[in-house]
């Protein structure tokens, strides 16, 4: 059955405005109800929940939950300090004596149980509010939200209901805990479905925890997942540190390169594994290691794309400096890194807050603009490279470039497939009933960018031939002014491996004779 286009509303509602920087732990601070069909309502949160490993009594006490440690097995949502506020006007229109003058509906329902709120008379519209017609039809009470019980659990969804009494102002909700005893994506909202509280606002926060503290569930694998990628970075970088110290004084300035990569790729990972951490101990993500995270993060992946993209144009190989190029690969990378880091600011951050999809789509844009343009300079610069590599003859620069380009080419197109799944999991997802895999998403980027390093270190690991990869004078290339060679800081006194393959390239070339035929010795 397809799903009601009112709930594919709520849902990115729902999406749209949670702000990420609270998670966990969501705060609402005059938060105001908008208008949606006949109702008036806000999206409060949605997350992925696991179910408790312990039972939790349905009402328990605040100072019971409160008395719980992280990693206790309980599953909950739990409501602090909720208050809405209507407006003067709203409340004039009321005696102080009235038992009750509004009515507020707080609706907690798993998204598998989506179709079990709301209603239709006659085939028309769906609504979240009771009408008269829909009282014959349905049974419901007109001015409350339609709720049918989920056919496994009578319980669910659940509906709360916070009443104002009088003229008052204001109405306080109890500090209520919802225990989860079933697996599955969440969803909160308050809702009223009287006009007279158009202007209704919330002050308050809810607390989401699962079993094993408060990481959502779908970031939970990830936490475990940075642990691995720590490990694997720390295994590169022992074995990288080996070839490095023994071969040092050949070690060129692509490797130093490559060293800082490793480092902060490393870094990287420790830094989301304590954020997710702390995020999980303490239910609110601590901006200030968050952003040390992102902006590490696009360091990296700048670095990289300038890295692959200036050893593709052969720096260092079959041309001692950029030339002209220096200037536009630097305006490239501070673009890049720029826009790199207002994305993920956005996303991981949560500094912008409800942002919408349109303005997130404006965010993404230009990343995806520059990775593009990025990789058809790489590819074309590539192609350049290897064409001189084999006019020259080099076949030890030829083979490893050529490794290289197999390389790019297949993270290339595992980067465009995967891209391709991402978008088909989402469009076949708008419920996110998959939270669980989600994560998945996310980890295979840094999989892919790890592979790829890996595959770096393997060609152009330290060595006592690492000069054979230099550029070298008096094999056909132009020298230029603007930077320095790969080749520079080695001693006058040794006797490298770019003299052994000139030598050795001059012998190749007296054994061909004039007609471009192999003489005989």
């Amino acid at each position: 059955m397809a799903p009601p286009p009112l709930f594919i509303l709520l849902i990115s509602l729902s999406i749209a405005s949670i702000s990420p920087s609270h998670a966990s732990i969501h705060t609402y601070h005059r938060d105001v109800l908008i208008e949606v069909g006949n109702s008036f309502l806000l999206a409060a949160g949605s997350e992925g929940i696991v179910a408790s490993r312990s039972s939790l009594d349905f009402n328990s006490d605040e100072e019971s939950v409160a008395r719980s440690s992280q990693r206790d097995g309980h599953s909950f949502i739990r409501f602090q300090n909720i208050s809405f506020w209507r407006s003067k006007e709203a409340a004039k229109q009321h005696k102080a004596k009235e038992n009750s003058s509004g009515l507020v509906q707080v609706l907690v329902f798993e998204a598998a149980d989506r179709d079990t709120i709301g209603g239709s008379a006659y085939g028309g519209k769906r609504s979240i509010c009771c009408t008269p017609d829909l009282a014959k039809l349905e049974g419901c009470k007109q001015g409350e939200i339609i709720r049918l019980r989920a056919s496994k659990d009578d319980k669910w969804p659940v509906v709360l209901d916070v009443h104002f009494r009088g003229n008052s102002l204001s109405s306080e909700m109890d500090d209520i805990v919802i225990d989860i005893i079933k697996t599955g994506m969440y969803n909160l909202f308050f809702i009223t479905c009287n006009p007279e509280l158009k202007e209704l606002t919330v002050n308050g926060r809810t607390l989401w925890k699962n079993p094993d503290g408060f990481l959502p569930g779908r970031m939970a694998p990830l936490m475990k997942f940075y642990v691995f990628m720590s490990v694997a970075y720390i295994l590169l970088s022992f074995i990288w540190f080996i070839q490095y110290m023994r071969f040092w004084k050949d070690v060129l300035l692509l490797q130093h390169c490559i060293t800082i990569l490793i480092a902060l790729g490393w870094f990287e990972m420790i830094l989301w594994y304590f954020e997710y951490a702390n995020f999980n101990s303490i239910g609110v993500r601590p901006v200030a290691i968050t952003t040390w995270v992102v902006t590490i993060g696009a360091v990296r992946r700048t670095l990289s794309h300038l890295l692959i993209l200036t050893v593709s144009m052969g720096y260092g190989v079959v041309r001692p400096t950029l030339g002209g190029l220096t200037s536009k690969v630097l305006l490239l990378g501070v673009t890049y890194f720029l826009a790199t880091e207002l994305l993920h600011i956005t996303e991981f951050v949560g500094t912008i807050n409800d942002i919408s999809g349109r303005a997130r789509l404006l965010l993404v844009l230009p990343d995806v603009f520059l990775d593009t343009f990025i990789i058809l300079w790489i590819f074309t610069s590539l192609s350049r490279t290897l064409e001189q590599l084999q006019a020259k003859r080099s076949s030890v620069k030829f083979k490893i470039y050529r490794k290289f380009a197999n390389a790019l080419g297949i993270s290339v197109i595992a980067s465009v497939a995967w891209t391709i799944y991402e978008i088909y999991f989402k469009a076949t997802d708008p419920f996110n009933e998959r939270w669980q895999s989600a994560w998945i998403i996310t980890a295979f980027w840094d999989i892919l960018a790890f592979a790829l390093l890996c595959v770096i270190c393997y060609l152009w690991a330290p060595s006592h031939s690492s000069q054979r990869y230099a550029y070298a004078d008096g094999l056909g290339d132009s020298d230029d002014e603007e930077t320095q060679s790969l080749t520079r800081g080695q001693s006058r006194g040794s006797v490298g491996m770019v003299e052994l393959e000139r030598e050795h390239r001059v012998d190749s070339d007296d054994s061909y004779d004039s007609d471009g035929n192999k003489g005989e010795r």
